[in-house]
């Protein structure tokens, strides 16, 4: 779109330079200011002009004015540029204006794409008081900064897709029954039928359920994982085991309770339908892809409720197997076709009695972060899309949200994603991202330092 400018939005974040081993270190912690800081009327920004062109510095840019009592102003000091989706970098810093003057350590986790004012290319960002986490002094800008959008994108898909309850976590927010709660039209028409209707009550996800995470080296994956754990259930990552098995097996926060080799992803769909079955007898209900289409639709395999390994489509031949075409298990030998009205069931019953129907077992969810399969739904498998904007449209479900994360993260039980590399300065977030499409950062987050 040529001649429109826009600016990239982004979460709030810091860090500083390294140690002789090349690792990044955390800042030290600011002096609170005692006089409110002086804001200037412009600033330097990023500017893309129109798509798959690089960012312009653009100096002289208007600072941005705040238009309610629930929006603060920060002074951008660390971006996080995710590896998973380039396309979605946050951010943290410092708040330096509200209602009141004090300076405060921030993450801020801007999903409103469309509000430029909290894009986080830019020196001062524009962001909302329940949107925005307090950082206590044992996480660095630079560490906050690849906690966000993941956190969200985390939370979402765990809470809502899978309603997940993470009330026995630190008092963390029931978000199913929350939203159950508001009005109807409080949530935005494309995603109210995601948030109310595309996951029943009996089926939400339980302490000791299974969920497998394809891409469990990504940060999205890393927090997934943290805060599955946490509310009890039990995990499977698939990841490149040559690049990120020792580092995945030896995490303290995220190592999953089964690492699978995502190399040969038929092999990875039997490895996990085989062992989930085998360790709680119930097999895997719920997954999340962080990858793209391709794996989804591996995942979906996983899911299916009728899969034939050497086809590796998820079916049987419905030709021959019409219970499959039907959407339910097929019938085990010698029990009456359904269809047969003078048949007699097998407990004996009156003559003609039609035999009861039989069971199905609950849906299996597949949550897509980065896209979905592009073959239908199997049988027996429901696909879900995050409701991302509830976070930054329902103040409710925001400040739930971002007040359990501050518990979290002053008790240590989340952990920030591991830093590859940092660069300096605005000017170096098209490099930044290059090295990102050219997939040099794997694994953790690339961090941009602005000051």
């Amino acid at each position: 779109m040529s001649g429109v400018s826009f600016l990239r939005r982004v979460s709030l974040h810091g860090f500083r330079g390294r140690s002789k081993s090349g690792v990044p270190q955390p800042e030290t912690e600011k002096p609170p200011f005692k006089t409110a800081p002086i804001i200037p009327e412009t600033q330097t920004v990023l500017l893309l002009h129109a798509a798959r062109q690089p960012y312009e510095l653009t100096e002289n840019y208007p600072v941005s004015d705040l238009r309610d009592d629930h929006e603060v102003l920060v002074q951008t000091r660390a971006i996080g540029l995710n590896p998973v989706d380039w396309k979605a970098p946050e951010l943290a810093g410092e708040v330096i204006k509200r209602r009141s003057s004090s300076r405060l350590k921030v993450l801020v986790i801007s999903t409103d794409y469309r509000d430029l004012r909290k894009s986080a290319f830019q020196h001062y960002v524009v962001a909302l008081d329940y949107n925005t986490v307090r950082l206590p002094p044992s996480i660095s800008h630079e560490e906050g900064s690849t906690l966000g959008v993941a956190f969200v994108a985390a939370a979402l898909s765990l809470g809502v897709c899978m309603g997940l309850d993470f009330s026995s976590v630190l008092d963390g927010p029931d978000i199913y029954s929350l939203i159950r709660q508001l009005p109807p039209d409080a949530l935005a028409p494309d995603v109210r039928d995601e948030c109310l209707n595309a996951l029943p009550s009996q089926e939400r996800a339980q302490p000791g359920d299974w969920l497998a995470v394809w891409g469990g080296s990504s940060t999205s994956a890393n927090l997934t994982i943290q805060l599955a754990r946490l509310a009890g259930l039990r995990t499977i990552a698939v990841a490149d085991t040559a690049k990120h098995g020792v580092r995945l097996s030896n995490h303290r926060s995220t190592r999953p309770d089964l690492l699978v080799d995502s190399h040969d992803p038929a092999r990875a769909v039997a490895v996990i339908r085989a062992n989930a079955a085998r360790n709680g007898g119930r097999g895997v209900r719920f997954a999340i892809d962080t990858r793209g289409k391709d794996s989804a639709g591996w995942l979906a395999r996983a899911l299916a409720r009728d899969y034939d390994a050497e086809k590796n489509d998820g079916t049987k031949d419905k030709e021959t197997n019409p219970a499959a075409a039907a959407g339910a298990p097929p019938s085990p030998p010698g029990t009456p076709d359904s269809d047969d009205e003078d048949s007699d069931d097998s407990d004996g019953g009156r003559p003609g009695d039609r035999p009861a129907r039989p069971i199905l077992p609950p849906d299996a969810h597949l949550i897509g972060l980065t896209g979905l399969p592009k073959e239908p739904a199997p049988a027996g498998v429901v696909y879900h899309t995050v409701p991302i904007k509830v976070f930054h449209e329902v103040p409710a479900v925001g400040r739930a949200l971002v007040e359990w994360l501050e518990r979290l993260l002053a008790r240590g039980l989340v952990a920030p994603a591991d830093i590859i590399d940092v660069e300096r300065g605005l000017e170096s977030v098209n490099r930044g991202l290059d090295r990102m499409r050219r997939g040099e950062i794997s694994g953790g987050k690339l961090v941009v330092r602005v000051d």
